[in-house]
């Protein structure tokens, strides 16, 4: 296994509405992925996972930049090219054996 990789997840041309799709349920899954995190730490110990709760935040906020930057293309009769890569990296466990 090398100690990191690169993942093309999304490449192309799309419509605004197909942009909107993509994108919107990428960012709408990655809100719940936190929303049940936060949810899971609460259950077990009573706390907010913080760093969970500003997560969603972030991610707000990139949904209403996507919400624009669509609706511009969309007005404009305007595709959008797309282009995501995720770096994966290998690092320590923090875990304590």
């Amino acid at each position: 296994m090398k100690n990191s990789e690169e993942v093309i997840l999304i490449k192309g041309e799309f419509t605004a509405d197909d942009a909107k799709d993509v994108l919107l349920n990428l960012i709408n899954f990655k809100i719940n992925f936190h929303q049940m995190k936060n949810f899971g730490l609460q259950e077990r110990t009573g706390k907010k996972d913080e760093q969970s709760l500003k997560r969603i935040e972030e991610l707000k906020e990139s949904k209403q930049q996507i919400l624009s930057i669509v609706d511009e293309a969309k007005a404009a009769s305007a595709k959008l090219k797309i282009d995501s890569t995720i770096n994966i990296a290998v690092t320590e466990s923090s875990v304590a054996t």
